[in-house]
Parts: C-alpha cells; sequence; structure tokens
C-alpha cells in the first residue's frame, strides 16, 4: 500500500481550509484517511499552519511521500529539516 501525505480540502465555498492527513495514494482527495498530522489555513492572516512534528516525522519515516504542496508545508514548519538529520545520525 502506497501511502502519502497530502491536504485534504474543508472549509465552505470559496474558504479553503485544509488539514494535512495521511492516506492511501488510491483513496480520493477528500475521502478515506489513516491519521490527521495538522491543519494550513490560508485566508487567515497571517496564515495558519499547525502540524505535530512527531507524527510527521514518524510516517516519513515509515515511508509515507509527502505531495508537493505538504512538502514545502513540512518545509516551512522545520519537519523536513529533522528528518534530514535524523537520517544523517542514523
Amino acid at each position: 500500500m502506497a501511502v502519502k501525505i497530502r491536504l485534504k480540502r474543508m472549509g465552505a465555498k470559496k474558504r479553503p481550509f485544509y488539514r494535512l492527513v495521511v492516506a492511501d495514494s488510491r483513496a480520493a482527495r477528500d475521502g478515506a484517511f489513516i491519521d490527521t498530522l495538522g491543519f494550513y489555513n490560508p485566508i487567515a492572516e497571517p496564515v495558519e499552519l499547525e502540524i505535530d512534528e512527531a507524527k510527521a516525522l514518524d510516517w516519513l519515516q515509515k515511508g509515507a511521500q509527502p505531495s508537493d504542496t505538504a512538502k514545502a508545508l513540512l518545509k516551512r514548519t522545520g519537519v523536513m529539516d529533522k528528518l534530514a538529520a535524523s537520517r544523517k545520525q542514523g
């Protein structure tokens, strides 16, 4: 089973709100998911972004592949840097 870290769209029409989720790559964008890692609200000023770093690192170490947008958000919070550091040590 290929596991992806991606965004799940929530919110009203023209007021997007996203959850960062771990899902099977075959599942629909807003369909079934395995775990929730955090949320992203691009409408708020300043932008709201909250990610559970421990969960995200755990899933990345297990082999979950982030989408391009999810990878950018993980870089912004520093999770990708911690992943690279943990791979260098071990």
